[in-house]
């Protein structure tokens, strides 16, 4: 096959809400020199890959779709990854998307030219060049599993929730699942009642509220097609609602005591036995870490065939699984006893290890792959946490900007709200280079992306992530939130609205005077050099 070879004015990475949706206002910024470059052969993103029994969606269906793009025709309040993935195939039909596709293109290396001041692309499918990268590979695109001594010579199957086989026949089978996390708290109630037994590994409780889900009627989906005004006034009233909720996580944890109050009387519904009960109670504040939304999730643990063991899995035996701290005195191995005693040093034999351990969102693999104008990759730029300009500009890359970038998460609304903000900024950031001229480029200050990192830090001192006494995958290594945006989604909208140039530096290319020696004209005629204008 001949490598391919190909320019573009933009070049975005993903296929999945953040790539589509700036697919989507490329094309209604009058841009159609783009490509989506897209590992998998189909587009959906993390609601393509994650197919695991049970997957949906905690947030509103109609709050987790494109503002531009309304469904009238949403199934149930919350919707299935099923239903998801088709919204999105939908995007993509609906605004003549795939055509700019390209599919099965992972993108191995992006690598700045400072001298052609452009983007050189290389995926496992050709090469391209790019003026302006858009990655929107997501935060939650790599699954990330724990290294377990031992898990190698595991003579069992083994999978991650984001990798799910459904090949493999759970039926009857004994069951490991390790984590308590959004995925598995969904995939317990979900494949409890076809296994022999059930052993899921706790390293730390989540604060669990009811999923109030039901089945959107057919009257209401009518009224949302012949009445499109009422699908706007039912996404802006829950958007209300969580915007109201913001400045209890923000400013003021202690208001979210009554919150943890509702899910503690929440558990003791489901969970009558007081030694299973104390171990599913959070010794953190409500909100430090995400509140997962499940009904199914307390009964399906109250269930003869289910284990709860309140340790880490530590090591892997053969067949036999570890829990923290080793076997307890006199123990001798088997299952533990239901509801799991003490949870520390269990060990049980098990057919299948399900790990619901959640994804590379603070060591992003993709920032291994891009290397910027001083020749290092994002991820050594940000060995010591990630920092980016409105969520969107790193230092050191130019004309590179990312949609859910740092600092653009949320803990209690759609992440569909953030992309559009971010989207916003995009479409500034090409008009800018557009007045700018030919050849321009943008390249954030340092000192403005240091600034507003600094700014949001201060902001996260007294939030619920920081002050609500848990681990979360929030945090980087350091303990940084690098994460989560500590406001409200208003907020941000309001902070992306327009590119401050006074935060970037504009570099024009600029033709080199053709040198006197006539032998060297040939060489020199059209070579160009950077100069930095603002």
């Amino acid at each position: 096959m001949t490598e391919q070879h190909e320019h573009v004015r933009v070049a975005v990475i993903g296929s999945g809400f953040g790539g589509l949706g700036a697919a989507v206002r490329l094309r209604r910024e009058g841009i159609t020199d783009f490509v989506v470059l897209e590992r998998a052969d189909s587009v959906g993103g993390t609601w393509r890959d994650n197919d695991y029994p049970g997957c949906a969606c905690d947030v509103p269906s109609h709050l987790y779709s494109f503002s531009f793009a309304p469904n009238p025709d949403w199934p149930r309040t919350f919707s299935g990854q099923e239903h998801i993935r088709a919204y999105l195939e939908h995007v993509t039909d609906t605004f003549r998307l795939r055509p700019h596709l390209r599919l099965k293109h992972e993108v191995l290396t992006l690598r700045w030219d400072n001298d052609a001041l452009r983007w050189d692309i290389e995926t496992s499918r050709g090469r391209f060049t790019a003026d302006v990268v858009v990655s929107a590979t997501g935060p939650l695109s790599e699954p990330k599993t724990p290294d377990i001594p031992g898990l190698a010579d595991f003579p069992g199957k083994v999978f991650h929730s984001a990798r799910w086989d459904h090949d493999y026949d759970l039926t009857g089978k004994r069951v490991a699942v390790i984590g308590t996390g959004a995925s598995a708290i969904q995939i317990v109630p979900s494949i409890q009642p076809k296994v022999g037994r059930l052993t899921l590994f706790q390293r730390t409780p989540p604060w669990v509220m009811p999923r109030i889900d039901r089945r959107i009627s057919g009257a209401e989906r009518w009224l949302h097609r012949q009445l499109p005004l009422t699908g706007t006034a039912r996404r802006g009233l829950l958007w209300g609602i969580r915007e109201l909720q913001v400045q209890a996580f923000t400013k003021r944890p202690g208001e979210l005591g009554l919150v943890e109050s509702l899910a503690k009387a929440n558990m003791a519904k489901a969970i009558k036995d007081p030694a299973l009960r104390a171990k599913l109670t959070p010794s953190y504040r409500i909100g430090c870490k995400r509140i997962l939304l499940s009904s199914t999730y307390y009964p399906a643990l109250t269930r003869p065939n289910v284990d709860v063991v309140a340790s880490a899995l530590t090591e892997v035996r053969g067949s036999t699984v570890v829990a923290a701290g080793g076997p307890p005195p006199g123990f001798a191995g088997g299952t533990p006893t239901q509801a799991g005693g003490s949870g520390g040093g269990t060990e049980t034999e098990v057919d299948a290890i399900v790990f619901g351990t959640g994804f590379h969102v603070t060591d992003m693999p993709i920032a291994e792959r891009v290397v910027g104008a001083e020749g290092i990759t994002l991820a050594e730029a940000w060995k010591d946490g990630m920092e980016s300009l409105r969520g969107a500009s790193a230092a050191g890359f130019p004309n590179f900007m990312t949609i859910i970038g740092p600092n653009t998460g949320l803990g209690n609304s759609s992440m569909i709200l953030m992309i559009e903000s971010q989207l916003n900024y995009m479409a500034d950031y090409m008009r800018q280079l557009d007045l700018l001229g030919e050849g321009s480029v943008l390249a954030a200050r340092p000192s403005a992306v240091h600034a507003w990192s600094r700014r949001v830090q201060e902001r996260m001192r007294r939030t619920v992530w920081n002050t609500g006494g848990c681990t979360s995958w929030y945090l980087d290594a350091s303990g940084r939130n690098t994460t989560i945006w500590p406001g409200t989604t208003t907020e941000f909208r309001n902070a992306t609205r327009r590119v401050d140039l006074a935060e970037y530096e504009v570099i024009r290319a600029r033709k080199v005077p053709a040198p006197a020696v006539a032998a060297d004209a040939g060489a020199a005629k059209g070579a160009k050099d950077a100069e930095v204008v603002a």
